[in-house]
């Protein structure tokens, strides 16, 4: 016999309340355990029927209900089962949250413009001061090499070079080893004069090609993607009189929709390659003109290693600063746990 819902929790309930106490259950107990506002009368046929079942026990005359073998497998089967799903159910959740960062980030601002009544902004993640992970040069033709160059947060370039004469597979696959030795891990502030004469000098008469595989490297590590800022609440401005002015709401709004101030306001943030906190800029201290008389309230979230962006909530200098900077916070670490753990 398949147990029904309302005999699933009671034995649930039964099986974590002996867990924890040791002692055997009565109906009373269950009646205060469980959601199911049941009377203790009911409650007891219940427990008759998982008696006579076979899920629980009555060790003597007058006392409560132990779980025996059978309601323990039960619980463990289910609790399984439960489990399962709800990883099965995360990592669906993570690959489409993957799949469909734009959506999530644009989710992100209306949800924070809603529970607030400030206008937001996120910044989707870059990656700043990046490292190389990996290169692979291979042949493509007799004039012709293929560098794939890796960074962190798996980004990749692919820079096609000019040769003047074919290289062999041995000579490609001694370059692959003299570049990764002594590049992988290294930022491009890392990479010094005095490493590449060395790299150049043990390259030979292929020296050149170590020179436009670093500008090529320096040119991968360093570029960025076009900043994308996603924007909500604005209209919210509207609902503070000290903002409302037509010329200063005008320029507030113009700001939101343009957005290159913002992304000064960003890149702004991120200059600080260890500053995940926190920052709040009051009037003048709000580095975007048209917000000089509002407050700005700014913080870093990290999604990994080098990958890292800037949520902002802008409303006026009498904003509920508790509550921003509180929702501020519970934001950054669910982001980083989202993306962290993927």
């Amino acid at each position: 016999m398949q147990l029904d819902e309302r005999k699933t929790k009671i034995l649930q309930a039964i099986i974590r309340n002996y867990l924890e106490t040791g002692e055997p259950v009565g109906s009373r107990t269950i009646s205060k355990y469980t959601d199911l506002n049941l009377s203790s009368a009911t409650i007891r046929n219940e427990m008759a029927d998982l008696e006579e079942l076979g899920y629980i026990l009555q060790p003597h005359t007058s006392a409560g209900r132990i779980p025996s073998d059978k309601g323990y497998r039960f619980y463990v089967d289910t609790m399984l089962e439960e489990k399962e799903r709800e990883v099965v159910e995360m990592k669906e959740m993570l690959l489409e949250r993957q799949d469909k960062m734009e959506v999530l980030l644009k989710q992100v601002a209306k949800v924070l413009a809603q529970n607030t009544n400030y206008a937001t902004m996120i910044s989707a993640p870059q990656t700043h001061h990046n490292k190389l992970k990996f290169i692979q040069l291979s042949r493509v033709d007799a004039n012709q090499i293929l560098a794939v160059i890796v960074g962190e947060g798996n980004v990749i370039k692919n820079n096609i070079l000019s040769v003047t004469q074919e290289l062999s597979d041995e000579t490609l696959l001694k370059l692959n080893i003299l570049l990764n030795t002594h590049l992988n891990g290294l930022s491009i502030e890392e990479i010094n004069l005095g490493m590449i004469a060395d790299m150049k000098k043990q390259a030979g008469i292929h020296s050149d090609i170590v020179s436009e595989v670093i500008d090529a490297v320096a040119e991968a590590i360093r570029a960025e993607e076009d900043l994308r800022i996603y924007t909500s609440g604005a209209n919210n401005i509207f609902r503070y009189p000290e903002l409302a002015d037509q010329q200063k709401a005008s320029q507030l709004i113009s700001t939101f929709e343009e957005k290159q101030l913002l992304s000064e306001l960003v890149q702004g943030t991120l200059a600080d390659e260890n500053s995940t906190g926190i920052q709040v800029y009051i009037g003048n201290e709000t580095p975007v003109s048209s917000m000089k008389d509002c407050s700005v309230v700014t913080a870093t979230y990290e999604l990994e290693e080098g990958m890292r962006g800037t949520i902002g909530i802008i409303g006026p200098k009498r904003m509920d600063y508790d509550k921003v900077i509180g929702t501020l916070k519970a934001l950054q670490s669910q982001l980083d746990e989202l993306y962290k753990g993927r």
